[in-house]
């Protein structure tokens, strides 16, 4: 009896091992049911987070193309600005320049005048032209006098006037007494200036010397041609430092003072002659 009751059923085992494969299998079924979800989960995580990379893709893209519209724009408001700015400089440019040619050349007709022994004369700064005046207006205003002005130069540059030699008057343009037949008069067709044998003398105007040599009562004698028929005339001198065919500047030294031909002293002779016809120096010497 008690070998029978320690021997085991072999119905019970199986259905012992039964019951525990089954549990296996559920809890199998159930781990892989859980990692299938969250293979899922992780897939639709991915997808999700790949749709929103594209969005965000898409979206800074779109923000590039606005930046770059703008730069475009910007670009194209600052050239349109550089243009005009460039514009208004390059009139207040052609003003200034016109400005500045004419304030040298009120520079140079000062100079001349110094050369001729004048004071020259004090020239106020052009005013800047009026808003309501337009652009092309004011260079034009500009323009006519600077050309006005480049005519004057000229004129002062190639019209004798000033004196040859900076000195007192020994003797004028007109009748006078004759120094060498006391008693009558003559005809003084110039005027005398007083100096020292060799001191210099100076050319009064731009021209070209058309005779320099000895000519009898003007001893030895400088003839400079002008424009508008002028001459000068330059007599007595002790040394003649031009030749006839000569291009000269006013204030070229073009002789020295002296006393040949019909001279009772030192001095120089001068003459402005137009027309071929003598006519007061004094009208030469100033501006007015």
């Amino acid at each position: 009896m008690s070998r029978n009751f320690f021997t085991k059923n072999p119905k019970q085992d199986t259905t012992e091992t039964i019951t525990v494969k089954n549990k296996n299998f559920k809890r199998l079924k159930t781990l892989t049911a859980a990692a299938l979800l969250a293979v899922v989960a992780l897939f639709c995580t991915v997808i999700n987070l790949s749709r929103k990379s594209d969005e965000q893709a898409a979206e800074r893209a779109k923000l590039v193309t606005q930046i770059n519209d703008l730069h475009r724009k910007l670009g194209e408001e600052t050239q349109a600005l550089d243009s005009v700015s460039t514009q208004q400089q390059t009139s207040d440019e052609k003003a200034m320049s016109y400005i500045g040619s004419i304030e040298q050349k009120l520079t140079k007709i000062n100079d001349y005048l110094s050369k001729r022994g004048l004071h020259g004369f004090s020239f106020k700064r052009i005013a800047p032209a009026k808003k309501a005046d337009s652009k092309g207006k004011t260079e034009a205003i500009y323009s006519d006098y600077d050309n006005y002005l480049t005519r004057l130069v000229n004129n002062v540059a190639y019209m004798p006037m000033g004196y040859p030699r900076v000195s007192a008057f020994t003797s004028f343009f007109g009748y006078r007494g004759n120094p060498f037949d006391f008693g009558n008069s003559e005809f003084h067709p110039g005027i005398d200036f007083r100096g020292k044998t060799g001191d210099p003398v100076k050319c009064t105007a731009n021209g070209t010397v058309e005779f320099a040599g000895p000519a009898g009562g003007y001893g030895n004698c400088v003839r400079i041609k002008h424009i508008n028929n002028l001459v000068t005339v330059y007599g007595h001198l002790s040394r003649i430092s031009v030749r006839t065919g000569q291009k000269v500047s006013v204030g070229d030294v073009i002789g020295k003072v002296g006393s040949t031909g019909r001279s009772t002293g030192a001095h120089l002779h001068y003459e402005v002659r137009r027309n071929g016809k003598a006519v007061n120096p004094k009208e030469y010497l100033s501006l007015n």
